[in-house]
Parts: C-alpha cells; sequence; structure tokens
C-alpha cells in the first residue's frame, strides 16, 4: 500500500501538468473550433449533390481529422487524409473492377493498403489507406462507386470546412509558449548547477541526491523543447495573426542553443562529481582544499545562467563575481596540481566547464549588440 501511494506521489506533477494542460486557454479554443466544424459540416453535407448525399456522415469526420492547433498543421492532416483515402479507395476499386471482393481479396487488398501505408507518404492519413479499402468492399459492396465517391466528397467537404473554421478563427502562435518553457530550462540549470554547488560543500555522501538523477533529464527537456519551437514556428506559418513578425522566434532559438551547450557541460560536470562522491567507476579524486573555491564557483556561474538581461548593471555585478570565483577556483586547482604533483580530477574538469559556461553565457550582450547595429545600418 505504501508503495502504491509512493508512486501516486511521483506521478502527481505530471497528473497536474497533464490536466492543466488539458484546460488551456488555447486548447479549450481548439475544443470550440472543432465542435463547431463538426456541427457545420453535419448541416452542409445533407444538401450536397448526386449520390453523395446518401453518405452524410463522413463529413464531420473529415472536420475532426483536419482540426489541429496550427494551421499548416490542419493543412498538412487535412490533405494527407484525403491522399490516404484516395489511395484505400484506388485499391478497392482494382479489387472491384477484377475478382471482385471475395475471402481472400478483402485481406488481401487490407494488407497492401497497411503496406502501402508504411511508405511514409501519407503521414496521419497513413491509416485511412487499409481502411478505406476495407470500407468500399464491406460497407459499398455492390454500390461500392456511389458509396466511393460519397466517402472522399464528404470527407473532402469536413476537411475544406475544418480549414476555414481554423482560418477564421486562426489560433495564436506559440511563440510565447515556447519562450516561457526555454526561460523554464534556464531555471532549471541555474538550479541544477546551485545543487552540484551545494553539494560539494556538504558533508559526503550528501543527504539528497536527486540532483544526481535529474542530470539525465536534461537532454529530454532540450528534446522536448526543440519539439515546442519546432511547433511553434509552424503555428506562424500562413496564420493571419503572425503577419509581418516572421522572425520573431530566431531568438529564442539562438537562446536554446546555447542553453543547450551549456546543458551539456553542466551533465559532465554533474556526472563526474557525482561519480566522486559515491565513489563510481571513473571516479577520480578530489583535492580536499577545492571543494569551498568548486562550490563558490558553482554557486556564481548558476546566477549567471538565471539572468535573463544580459545588459543591466545586475548581469554585470554578478558577471563579475562570477569571473572572480572561477579566477579562485582555476588559481586553487594550479596550486593543488603544482603541490601534488596530479592534474587529473573532477575540479579541472569542473573548472574548465564552468569557464566555458561563463563565456558561453555572455555571447547573449553581443548577439543583442549586432542585432542592434544590423538594425541602425538598415
Amino acid at each position: 500500500m505504501t508503495n502504491i501511494r509512493s508512486r501516486v506521489r511521483a506521478r502527481r506533477p505530471g497528473i497536474v501538468r497533464s490536466l492543466r494542460e488539458a484546460v488551456d486557454p488555447a486548447r479549450l479554443l481548439l475544443v470550440a473550433k472543432t465542435a463547431l466544424a463538426v456541427g457545420l459540416a453535419w448541416l452542409i453535407a445533407p444538401h450536397m449533390p448526386g449520390v453523395t448525399d446518401e453518405y452524410p456522415y463522413y463529413a464531420p469526420l473529415g472536420a475532426l481529422v483536419s482540426m489541429y492547433p496550427t494551421l499548416m498543421g490542419s493543412v498538412r492532416s487535412g490533405l494527407q487524409t484525403l491522399l490516404g483515402l484516395a489511395t484505400g479507395i484506388g485499391l478497392a476499386a482494382i479489387v472491384v473492377l477484377t475478382v471482385g471482393p471475395t475471402w481472400w481479396t478483402i485481406p488481401a487488398v487490407v494488407g497492401v493498403g497497411v503496406l502501402v501505408s508504411g511508405t511514409g507518404w501519407f503521414g496521419v492519413g497513413r491509416e485511412y489507406v487499409p481502411m478505406a479499402a476495407l470500407f468500399v468492399l464491406i460497407i459499398g459492396g455492390q454500390n461500392a462507386d456511389d458509396y466511393s465517391i460519397g466517402y472522399l466528397v464528404q470527407t473532402a467537404v469536413g476537411v475544406v470546412v475544418g480549414l476555414l473554421v481554423n482560418l477564421v478563427i486562426a489560433p495564436a502562435p506559440l511563440t510565447l509558449a515556447a519562450a516561457a518553457k526555454v526561460d523554464a530550462f534556464r531555471t532549471q540549470l541555474s538550479d541544477h548547477l546551485h545543487d552540484i554547488g551545494s553539494a560539494v560543500a556538504e558533508s559526503w555522501p550528501p543527504e539528497h541526491q536527486q540532483w544526481a538523477d535529474d542530470a539525465a533529464s536534461l537532454a529530454d527537456t532540450t528534446s522536448e523543447l526543440r519539439t515546442a519551437l519546432s511547433e511553434a514556428d509552424d503555428s506562424r506559418r500562413g496564420n493571419p495573426r503572425a503577419l509581418g513578425r516572421r522572425g520573431e522566434t530566431t531568438h529564442i532559438h539562438a537562446e536554446l542553443a546555447r542553453l543547450d551547450r551549456i546543458a551539456h557541460l553542466i551533465r559532465d560536470i554533474s556526472d563526474e562529481i557525482a561519480d566522486t562522491i559515491w565513489d563510481r567507476p571513473g571516479a577520480l579524486v578530489l583535492d580536499p582544499a577545492l571543494p569551498a573555491p568548486l562550490s563558490d564557483a558553482c554557486h556564481a556561474v548558476a546566477e549567471i545562467i538565471a539572468q535573463r538581461d544580459p545588459l543591466t548593471s545586475e548581469d554585470h555585478r554578478v558577471r563579475g563575481e562570477a569571473a572572480r570565483a572561477i579566477r579562485l577556483l582555476l588559481e586553487a586547482v594550479d596550486d593543488r596540481t603544482i603541490d601534488a604533483h596530479r592534474s587529473m580530477g573532477p575540479g579541472v574538469l569542473a573548472a574548465m566547464h564552468l569557464r566555458r559556461i561563463l563565456i558561453l553565457s555572455g555571447h547573449r550582450e553581443d548577439e543583442d549588440d549586432a542585432d542592434a547595429d544590423a538594425d541602425a545600418d538598415g
């Protein structure tokens, strides 16, 4: 029972985050637009000409599959679905025009549909290739021609309705959400380096080791942020609410690239310090004179990472303190290398990486100055 409670407690933050995302304003807008598109498609479908009015239930389906959080996502989804349907209907037509649907041709054409859908040409519409072939042969039966036309046309009607709804009520670009996630990642990196600094200064082994376990998650966070940024870029394409601001995510991409490099350096420091603290394979001895300056340098550089504005007086003050802490650490490393006649150790690696992090953090100021010069020239 205790084990179950501990698992629920560990998963609680993820559950809360999922529930919060489900009622996010952007998600609720998508819910409302999807309901509107499905309703409009159902109203329009019975008024389609010819035999297509006999299959109105496929129009709401087309509206449903075309509704995505981004406008270009809706276009891709709608076109891919129609391509998958047309391919599946074509496969079924070959069977109808030759041997006809039998006990062996139906599973055979479904198998071919699954095979074709694996080519990667159909995107989200790949599932509709074997599905459309199966429906035409089983549900269409003797009226396969009329059914195929109704199926494809009514789905296309729903897709068009969905695209129009998504265009008229354009979704907001996801730029701000992506920028907020990158800012949160910056804070995460700063906190992680603070944890390393505290662990080094504590009596070994430290009481808390979550920081060491969390180091591996930094790479996963970077991957998630790249996906969020890609979605933000996609949300701007063709979106009337993003006109005139096409370069808005450029600085976010640059910031994520910088933080990604910093994350790699912090992971190296974290892994080496953790190996030394818990005497893991690959552990190197940390000189007793280095924990204090190493801890100070970690805390000072963590403050630099947390800075969002590189042009303030506070940033310059914190940067100066970090540079001084790293210099003291380097001097201590040099002194102990000479006295102990040993150069290998986590202090050496940490000093090099912390100095590199300080340099990377300073690039924001250079880029901002370059942007200002470019604007002045323009």
